[in-house]
């Protein structure tokens, strides 16, 4: 099989059912949600060398329900039945309650950074509120997907918060911009 098709050479492409302009909203969602995939696959590799076996695991999981994401987006027709539902977006909430109980209690505002995990897992939080911003252009908030994007960025947080945790690094605190920087 050809990995070009060379179908999207006069700036066009397919959905299910349909053929769009590469500006298309829902194409710009699907891209962003892709784009969002690629900072979890960054993030795995992370996890990983940092020896977060369990976190590892559970990304992967959520790296399989982005390429859902992307298919549900995709489908333009009726008939086919949605990847992604309610129950995806619970159990991102048990693991957001789960982990929230395990970590320090959030007392002030903190910067992304820490470990290479958490920076990696921040890049994830960002890449879903803008995968978010550009699906809420289409009909899709009345359907599960919504919510679960949504809910994605809190267990992103969450989980930074949780590799510095398990990796004994301290979340990077917000402290305001009265210091200036000097020679």
């Amino acid at each position: 099989m050809k990995i070009y098709t060379k179908g999207g050479d006069k700036g066009r492409t397919s959905l299910i059912g349909t053929r769009v302009d590469k500006t298309d909203a829902r194409i710009e969602a699907i891209g962003a949600i892709d784009e969002l995939n690629s900072s979890v696959g960054m993030a795995i590799a992370y996890v990983k060398k940092e020896g977060l076996i369990d976190l590892q695991k559970e990304l992967l999981i959520i790296s399989n329900q982005l390429f859902d994401v992307g298919a549900d987006l995709a489908n333009t027709t009726v008939e086919m039945k949605a990847k992604i539902n309610v129950e995806h977006t619970k159990m991102l909430e048990k693991r957001i309650d789960h982990y929230t109980e395990t970590i320090d209690p959030l007392r002030q505002f903190i910067l992304p950074g820490g470990s290479e995990s958490a920076c990696a897992l921040h890049r994830c939080r960002t890449d879903a509120r803008r995968a978010e911003r550009k699906m809420s252009m289409l009909d899709v908030f009345s359907s599960p997907l919504g919510p679960y994007i949504n809910r994605l960025s809190d267990y992103f947080f969450t989980v930074a918060r949780l590799a510095n945790a398990q990796l004994g690094v301290k979340d990077v605190l917000y402290e305001g911009s009265l210091k200036i920087i000097s020679e």
